[in-house]
């Protein structure tokens, strides 16, 4: 009697996406068998529990030596040993980059460096994600800023020729990497509201307004580093908060303009005046544009200080954003008062830095727009 037997060999490296994830969370070959033993996977296949530790195994061990090429992805796709197709292949690589919100919340703003790296036990605990993951994920943030941090051209674009991520991931790590070249706070208390998302928003608007990129499209660094003589000549700007003629039609222009049209306008024009001499002022308490105005401006001229710069998102909150959200402010009143704030000062005949007002409040309306949550 003769035996057929068929017999197929191929050399494709199989990637199991479930175990990936697995791995890529941290978990022990163990912890992965338990894992997938509840989720069914032995009645579903029929296979024994033996067979599945063997295969937890294996994938384990193509994962860790796929790992190597995961720390420069143009490696993965040029390297014989895997045959990986494509479409695997940048699953691999936008998977293994990938990080939780909960822990990049935690490392946003601070320095990459062993010290940060020490606080991985604590944020593990704090989060609930795996310290092996935290690490990664840690190590992937690091690897990207030293790679990219004094490249010429475009951020976003130098990320992605470098570690083949998508778009948006690769937006999200220029963000990080922008937010821990300039040590911007993100972990006090006040700001804890905010999401990775809105600071990712907002990091987006200064490097395409704020950096030396903004000017030059040569320089080294362009989108990591603030531009410091933009930041230099910001002082320039409080002249409209310390010239009181200024200051009388910029809130004269601002309005006449909302007369109507915002929900806190009676109140607010109330504060324009102030209560005659030795009468008690019993004004409500509606943040007036004049000490909004004011807010902002002295904002833009503390920014030459580094301490200031790193405290810009602090001081967002504390001098525009609580004010208003303390006295109700509907978003779009919040919305239409920024506007016009912003676009009055184009008809004050006597301000001549409308190049530079532009530059700075157009990227700071849309951050407070972002962070401002009624």
């Amino acid at each position: 009697m003769t035996n057929e037997l068929d017999i197929f060999v191929g050399n494709t490296t199989l990637i199991d996406e479930d175990v990936y994830r697995l791995w890529l969370d941290g978990y022990s070959v163990s912890d992965a068998v338990a894992r997938r033993v509840r989720s069914g996977i032995l009645e579903q296949t029929g296979a024994t529990a033996a067979v599945l530790q063997s295969d937890t195994m294996d994938h384990y061990r193509t994962f860790h030596m796929l790992e190597r090429l995961l720390h420069a992805p143009p490696k993965l796709l040029h390297q014989l040993i895997f045959q990986i197709p494509p479409s695997r292949q940048a699953l691999l690589i936008e998977r293994y980059y990938a990080f939780d919100e909960a822990f990049v919340r935690e490392v946003l703003g601070k320095k990459l460096s062993k010290g940060t790296k020490k606080d991985l036990d604590d944020i593990s605990t704090k989060t609930g994600i795996t310290l092996k993951s935290c690490r990664r994920q840690f190590d992937n943030f690091k690897r990207v800023f030293k790679v990219v941090e004094e490249m010429r051209g475009s951020l976003v674009d130098n990320i992605q020729q470098h570690f083949l991520l998508s778009d948006r991931l690769s937006r999200d790590y220029a963000a990080i990497v922008f937010f821990a070249n300039n040590r911007f706070e993100t972990g006090k208390k006040k700001l804890q509201y905010l999401s990775f998302g809105d600071f990712a928003f907002c990091a987006e608007l200064m490097i395409q307004n704020w950096t030396l990129g903004a000017v030059d499209s040569q320089v080294d660094d362009m989108d990591v580093d603030l531009d410091k003589e933009f930041l230099q000549d910001l002082k320039e700007l409080k002249v409209l908060v310390a010239d009181k003629d200024l200051l009388d039609l910029h809130k004269s222009l601002v309005c006449t303009a909302l007369r109507g049209k915002l929900s806190v306008f009676s109140e607010m024009e109330a504060n324009f005046k102030p209560p005659a001499s030795g009468a008690e002022d019993r004004t409500p308490r509606i943040p007036a544009p004049q000490n909004l105005s004011r807010g902002l401006v002295n904002v833009a001229a503390k920014l030459i200080h580094n301490k200031d710069v790193r405290d810009l998102f602090v001081d967002l909150i504390e001098k525009f954003v609580e004010p208003c959200r303390s006295d109700h402010w509907p978003l779009n009143d919040v919305r239409l008062f920024l506007n016009q704030y912003s676009a009055s000062v184009h008809s004050l005949d006597g301000f001549r830095h409308q190049t530079l007002w532009d530059r700075y409040m157009g990227t700071l309306r849309g951050c407070l727009l972002r962070l401002y949550h009624d």
